[in-house]
């Protein structure tokens, strides 16, 4: 009888799940909303269930791993009522953009979508953190942390006391509002939730594409502070000398802008290298249930209809 393996990626706007056989043929995809509604993991579980050919009241896997935003805490005995499995791992979000990332071999993974953080494993399995504060104490070189930069900049040349930026007039044309400083009053209320302030992040990119001087300087701000954070896990689980895999994930990084000073700040640090990501997180979490059973990583393979989930 066929073996199957699930992986979820439960993020904050979307949640994937991914059923693949023991050779690493991916059978079946579910998407739902974000994790956070238990029901984005059951319907996204049930559509994956049924392209896979299996009855989604009865599939039993041999291994899952689902990985949530957000954290595990008080999450394991809801999930045990939804997923039937011999093993079951629970974890972050960051756990699996790694493992995905570098294809589960030792390195960290730098992770800047609306918030940023860095995580990373060496080759004894020992993990580090950096950053994942949250927007009011941390966040730096996420979105929001740049939208804040932005705005900070457009007000500053409102109020005669910073330079010229065409961030401006870009702000208030994609926002609709009067000034600067009525769109600052608006992000204080529910009408900018932080999501919305984020999705402002690539005007500061369209912006620099322009040779605008200060949202060239925001992302060269936001990408030093990425590559600190790579660093400093790097310091947590690598000595100086080891070659050491730094890789990236987030819509941060669609910047070519950022990336290219991401690598420029991280790559001078002795034996770095910065590669994209070899797989997104919801494949992540598929490399962790071959993990958690003792098999070996497969090599994955999809339906040729579909491109790879990322």
């Amino acid at each position: 009888m066929p073996q199957y393996f699930l992986g979820v990626d439960g993020g904050q706007s979307s949640t994937t799940a991914l059923i693949a056989d023991e050779a690493g043929r991916v059978v079946g995809t579910g998407l739902g909303g974000p994790c956070n509604q238990a029901g984005a993991i059951q319907s996204s579980l049930h559509a994956a269930c049924e392209e896979a050919g299996l009855n989604p009241a009865s599939a039993r896997f041999a291994s899952a791993c689902l990985g949530l935003s957000g954290g595990t805490a008080g999450k394991e005995s809801i999930l045990a009522e939804m997923v039937s499995s011999d093993r079951t791992l629970v974890t972050d979000d960051a756990h699996i953009a790694l493992t995905g990332a570098t294809a589960g071999l030792p390195g960290l993974v730098v992770i800047a979508g609306t918030g940023s953080i860095a995580f990373g494993r060496n080759s004894a399995g020992r993990t580090a953190r950096a950053g994942g504060w949250g927007y009011l104490f941390g966040d730096e070189g996420g979105a929001f942390w740049i939208a804040r930069q932005a705005l900070r900049a457009a007000l500053r040349w409102e109020e005669g006391w910073g330079a010229p930026t065409s961030l401006r007039a870009r702000l208030l044309d994609a926002t609709g509002t009067r000034s600067i400083n009525d769109l600052l009053h608006r992000c204080y209320t529910a009408e900018f939730p932080r999501p919305r302030v984020a999705s402002l992040a690539v005007l500061v990119n369209d912006a620099a594409e322009r040779d605008d001087p200060s949202a060239l300087e925001i992302l060269d701000s936001a990408a030093r502070e990425l590559a600190l954070l790579a660093v400093a896990v790097r310091a947590q689980l690598f000595q100086a000398e080891d070659p050491t895999l730094v890789t990236y994930v987030g819509g941060v990084f669609r910047s070519r802008i950022l990336l290219g000073r991401f690598r420029a700040w991280t790559e001078p640090e002795a034996a770095v290298r910065v590669a994209q990501p070899v797989y997104g997180p919801a494949i992540g979490a598929l490399l962790e249930a071959y993990r958690a059973a003792g098999m070996a990583i497969p090599d994955f393979q999809y339906p040729a209809q579909r491109k790879p989930v990322s």
